[in-house]
This record gives structure tokens, C-alpha cells and sequence, in this order.
């Protein structure tokens, strides 16, 4: 009799565990689901804000680049600026590389540091050739096709400036030097009295 009883009891055993096992491997499997819809959840809740994060940086990246191509398109600008005031008869110079050594003169004197990249391409900046000047070079501009985000509020220390507000592409930005009628002042950008 004892044996029958264990084997009764077995018997219940087994069908407890087997229910409980049962009841386990669906609760897991609702887990399972509900930690797959979150796990899909959090992914796109993710990739907006890494798409967010994204264009703000790419945004703070142009601007930098702006900043950086009126900076050497200005160093360009007073290059060229000093050249043709630098030796009698004015003259513009023919190729950038007169830019940086002077041969006019003596002292091989330098109006500009270095070869400046264009920063929104990475390529040499594109020049502008004067045909009225002997096709010599007045100024630079960059080659980009781009749109820029700044389109107002340019520094005026150069009158050469306001010629950029409301500006649809890059290229558009002219960096040149056009000699003043008279001496100019540095202090005001005015003309001095003869």
C-alpha cells in the first residue's frame, strides 16, 4: 500500500510540476515579448535623439566653418590689399604664390603667411581675375554651392561685407580689394581729406 501511495503522490508531483513548468514557460514567453517591445522602444527613442544630436552638431560645424572662411577670405583680402600698396606703380598680383614672397622688392617681403584652404571645401580657394587689371587677381572666393546659415550680421570692418547679407551660397561671398579714391583711414573706413 505504501508503494501505491507513493506512486499516487509521484503521480500528483509530476502533475504539479509539469502544470507549474508549463505555467512558467508562458510567463517567460509574455516577458520575452514585453522585453522586446521595449528593447524596440528605447532603439527608436535612441536613434531620434542621435539624429537630434546630430544635425545640432552639424549645424555648430558650419558655423564654425563660416566663421573660419571669413576669416581667410579676409586675410586674402588684406593680402592682396598690402601687395598693391606695397610698391610703386600698383600694380595686383598675378598668382597667389606673389602673395607670399614679394619679389618687387629686395627683401622678398611676404603679405600672407600661408596658402589658406577653402574650409567649407578643403580645396584652394577660387580667385578673382580683374580684366580691366591685366586679368590680375583682386580677390578670392570659395567654390561651395552650399547654402549658408549666416545671412545677416557680418563684422564692418570692411565695406566688402555688406555685400554678403542675404547671400544664397557660398561662392557668392566675394572677398576683393577695390582701391579707394584717396587715403583711406584705418580707424573709420573713411576717406581722408587731401
Amino acid at each position: 500500500m505504501s508503494g501505491s501511495r507513493y506512486r499516487v503522490q509521484s503521480e500528483k508531483y509530476n502533475t504539479i510540476r509539469y502544470s507549474l513548468t508549463t505555467v512558467n514557460c508562458e510567463l517567460r514567453t509574455q516577458n520575452s515579448g514585453f522585453t522586446y517591445v521595449a528593447l524596440l522602444v528605447a532603439i527608436a527613442i535612441l536613434g531620434i535623439s542621435m539624429g537630434a544630436a546630430g544635425k545640432y552638431w552639424s549645424s555648430v560645424l558650419q558655423r564654425e566653418k563660416e566663421e573660419e572662411l571669413l576669416f581667410r577670405g579676409e586675410q586674402y583680402r588684406l593680402a592682396i590689399e598690402r601687395y598693391y600698396s606695397a610698391k610703386i606703380p600698383n600694380a595686383f598680383p598675378q598668382n597667389i604664390d606673389d602673395l607670399l614672397t614679394d619679389n618687387r622688392t629686395a627683401t622678398g617681403r611676404r603679405h600672407l603667411r600661408k596658402k589658406y584652404k577653402d574650409p567649407i571645401t578643403g580645396e584652394d580657394f577660387e580667385v578673382f581675375r580683374d580684366l580691366t587689371k591685366g586679368n590680375r587677381i583682386t580677390g578670392v572666393y570659395s567654390k561651395s554651392e552650399r547654402e549658408p546659415l549666416k545671412k545677416t550680421g557680418f563684422p564692418d570692418i570692411s565695406p566688402i561685407y555688406s555685400d554678403f547679407e542675404g547671400k544664397m551660397k557660398y561662392n557668392e561671398w566675394k572677398f576683393l580689394y577695390a582701391p579707394q579714391q584717396g587715403p583711406v583711414t584705418r580707424a573709420t573706413g573713411t576717406k581722408g581729406r587731401p
